[in-house]
């Protein structure tokens, strides 16, 4: 067989652009005097590509788990408050949140509508109910692709005074996303998916607006005073965002890699990237779609998802669908990737999914050749 077509990028992008391998290997070469200054160039670079002016409001992190993870625990939220979400959350969201139920607050899924991944009338009327504190949505969902309604969501919580996380693990490199722009309150990234950057490296934005209650601690003593008047009973130190104490140390290598991909994405514009990706993938579900025995998920509009596939063949498991598209030389997801929710909303627990993902920039080559082998899979047992 010849060389198998990847078309998992919604989990993971490969291969790594050789400009981004090259920065790890500098990077790994680099004398440790030299650290400090590469990580402000790159972080600088970070920021400027998401639009963030103030560098204190975007703290790398080991990835988008960790973002996630970190934001959801920075905010405070006393028993009797609710937070809301969505039923398409990665369970990097769903898990964290379901632990605040531990201590009192209510967690509610705000259900789809037939237009929409979210029904915002329902979003709006559980807003309006009160109490709630925090609305955290992913971009994306991680299953279908399909995009949910974040600028409608952000403006529709911060009516009812409710702060805002977004978990852009999907969308990043696929959308222009300029974070002081965004109204967000928080949004949690990886590098890996869309960004092309090796795994280990993400972010967490902090907007001035977001009112968090964060243990902190510092590496540094420059600027602090003693006693602090910040400091409780125990001296614990309680900030307004989360540190590189919370996080642990940045993954420099990761960070040079992700550095160098953006630079690289930077050549042409996010919804150039993303047209080509749509039309590429309308292709291959199109072919998908000629066979009676396979099932597609998500919504059909194709400007409204990411060139992400979702779908299910009669009388099998995702996973033995996924091991014969690897036998036609297809590499492709499959499972409840990550989502048990999203699975339990569109009923394919049971079975799971496969997903196929193409990427930025994914060759066109590659992609008629990989449709080519999609269509004699669907032409045999499927």
């Amino acid at each position: 067989m010849d060389e198998p077509i990847y078309l998992n990028h919604a989990g993971t992008s490969w291969p790594t652009p050789t400009c981004v391998s090259d920065a790890v290997v500098d990077a790994m070469r680099s004398h440790p005097a030299e650290w400090p200054s590469r990580f402000e160039r790159a972080h600088a670079a970070v920021c400027r590509f998401f639009g963030v002016a103030d560098s204190e409001q975007l703290l790398l992190t080991p990835g988008c788990t960790s973002s996630l993870v970190t934001a959801i625990a920075s905010v405070d939220l006393p028993a009797g408050s609710r937070v809301l979400t969505s039923c398409w959350e990665h369970h990097a969201v769903y898990g964290p949140l379901q632990k605040l139920t531990e201590k009192g607050v209510a967690v509610d899924v705000v259900p789809a509508s037939d237009e929409s991944p979210m029904d915002l009338d329902a979003l709006e009327q559980s807003l309006a109910a009160g109490e709630v504190g925090l609305v955290a949505v992913t971009a994306a969902c991680n299953v279908t692709g399909d995009l949910l309604p974040i600028e409608a969501i952000i403006e529709l919580a911060h009516r009812y005074d409710a702060m805002v996380l977004i978990d852009a693990a999907q969308i990043v490199g696929w959308v222009d996303l300029q974070l002081d722009e965004l109204g967000a309150d928080m949004v949690a990234f990886g590098g890996h998916k869309g960004l092309q950057a090796p795994w280990g490296i993400g972010g967490l934005y902090v907007a001035a607006s977001a009112r968090l209650k964060c243990a902190t601690a510092q590496c540094s003593i420059i600027g602090r005073s003693i006693p602090d008047k910040n400091a409780g009973a125990s001296g614990q130190q309680w900030g307004s965002r989360p540190g590189y104490c919370d996080v642990g140390s940045v993954d420099q290598f990761s960070l040079a890699g992700l550095a160098a991909s953006l630079d690289r994405l930077g050549d042409t514009t996010r919804l150039h990237d993303l047209e080509v990706a749509r039309e590429q993938a309308r292709r291959l579900r199109e072919t998908l779609s000629r066979n009676e025995r396979v099932t597609l998920f998500g919504i059909e509009d194709g400007d409204r998802r990411l060139p992400t596939i979702a779908f299910a063949v009669a009388d099998e498991t995702s996973d033995q669908s996924a091991e014969r598209l690897r036998q036609h030389g297809l590499i492709v997801g499959s499972g409840l990737q990550c989502s048990p929710v999203s699975h339990e909303a569109l009923r394919t627990s049971e079975t799971g999914l496969v997903r196929i993902s193409a990427a930025v920039r994914q060759p066109e080559s590659e992609i008629v050749i990989a449709n080519e082998r999609l269509a004699v899979f669907c032409s045999g047992s499927c």
